[in-house]
């Protein structure tokens, strides 16, 4: 399982929408099991539907991913909006220019922003900010997307001024 996680990030939030498979303790999986041997002990779930179910789960999360060139683009065009999902210390440690930290007071504001601009997330590498984009697009956000690499890949491809950092 761990190969297919690094291969395929969503596959773990795959199984768990589509089996209810790595969510908890309860259903969890060791690194070092199999697909087929998940399946298994999972009331025989067909190994190819499995498979499948992580391919396409892959290739929406692709869809959704922009690379920090095109999301500045999109911010000097007007056709985007950087929304930092990370958290507050590292917001206040360094953060993106015009971009917008994330709270609970903004959530139910992100529906009402225009619909032909994209809502980009960011973190500090495109994990946590992939998460929130497909939980947002899950709630009929469909203009939301996150940013590749996340703040990391900005400092690297388009500012270099805004500094890199280790996390912990």
């Amino acid at each position: 399982m761990q190969q297919v996680l690094e291969a395929y990030p969503a596959a773990q939030r795959a199984l768990f929408q589509s089996y209810h498979v790595g969510g908890c303790s309860s259903c969890g999986f060791q690194p070092e099991e199999t697909v087929e041997q998940v399946c298994q002990r999972n009331n025989n779930l067909n190994v190819a539907e499995v498979l499948e179910t992580i391919r396409t789960a892959h290739e929406a999360d692709e869809r959704m991913q922009v690379s920090a060139t095109e999301a500045a683009a999109f911010v000097k065009e007007g056709k985007g909006r950087l929304v930092d999902v990370r958290t507050q210390e590292e917001w206040d440690a360094v953060h993106i220019e015009g971009s917008t930290f994330l709270t609970q007071e903004l959530v139910p504001e992100l529906g009402s922003w225009p619909s032909d601009q994209f809502i980009i997330f960011v973190c500090h590498h495109g994990i946590r900010s992939l998460d929130a984009a497909t939980h947002f697009a899950g709630h009929d956000l469909k203009n939301a997307r996150t940013m590749r690499g996340g703040i990391d890949a900005w400092s690297q491809e388009v500012d270099p001024k805004v500094p890199r950092y280790q996390e912990g």
